[in-house]
């Protein structure tokens, strides 16, 4: 039996939607980032942002953008990067129940594949493909850092691209194992998708008022972004935290499937 069959054929089937995932992300960074200079750092940006509502200039975390680190944040790790990620994390997460619906799995595991093992595999592939976008934005923010004068920290750029990922890891993870549960591809990009949704609304319920600060603690969002992981450091914290959630995800998601019966 070869090493890692499930792993190494979600790898080659996906191939051409991670390049361009990769692509979308690096079209992302080549628009915004080089505009910091003229944009980011403009006296009309400043202007632009005193006149706004200040909770809205939070919520949309623009509140530091005249800096080359809040400017990073707003446009890409807190924002578009985000949305990318996330977007992927539930599309291939969603894909072990999506295996299930189709008859795959099952084909899969009566040719000596254990359910653990197809589970655990699948959510290999998963984390690879995530951590490939993490370490190509990081490498793409790194190159745009001198010409777009972000000014920017080598070791907080992967930092906060460490951050990104782990957050969409656990969305995945959260995909991976209502999937696993459920059987159905529905529940599985559903529960991702609310999983990530819901975290962004409660870290932007948070900024709006002192009272509700203790809505950062239900966020795996503000876990990662809450303290500011290009100008201050990531919060090791609420990273660990965050890792530590979404492996335990992947690992339910491996005894959920081998607990019940496969649907048709």
């Amino acid at each position: 039996m070869s090493i890692l069959p499930v792993f190494r054929r979600s790898i080659r089937e996906s191939w051409r939607s991670l390049l361009g995932w990769t692509i979308g992300v690096a079209a992302v960074l080549l628009l915004y980032l080089p505009l910091y200079p003229s944009i980011g750092a403009s006296e009309q940006m400043k202007q632009l942002l005193d006149s706004m509502p200040k909770q809205l200039v939070d919520t949309l975390g623009y509140n530091q953008i005249t800096s080359g680190a809040g400017y990073t944040e707003a446009t890409f790790y807190g924002l578009m990067g985000f949305l990318l990620l996330t977007i992927a994390a539930v599309l291939w997460g969603s894909s072990l129940a999506a295996a299930e619906e189709s008859g795959r799995a099952e084909i899969d595991l009566a040719h000596g594949i254990g359910r653990s093992q197809y589970a655990l595999e699948t959510a290999l592939s998963v984390l690879v493909r995530l951590v490939w976008l993490g370490l190509f934005a990081a490498l793409v923010v790194w190159m745009l850092n001198g010409p777009a004068e972000l000014d920017l920290e080598p070791m907080r750029i992967v930092g906060a691209s460490a951050g990104l990922v782990g957050v969409s890891f656990l969305t995945a993870g959260a995909a991976l194992f209502a999937g696993a549960v459920t059987g159905r591809k529905i529940w599985a990009t559903g529960v991702g998708a609310g999983i990530a949704v819901l975290g962004y609304i409660l870290q932007a319920l948070a900024k709006q008022s002192d009272d509700l600060e203790w809505l950062n603690a239900l966020s795996p969002y503000a876990w990662v972004f809450r303290q500011s992981p290009l100008a201050e450091g990531i919060d090791v914290g609420g990273l660990v935290l965050t890792w530590a959630i979404a492996l335990v995800l992947a690992a339910a998601s491996a005894l959920a499937l081998r607990s019940r019966d496969l649907r048709g």
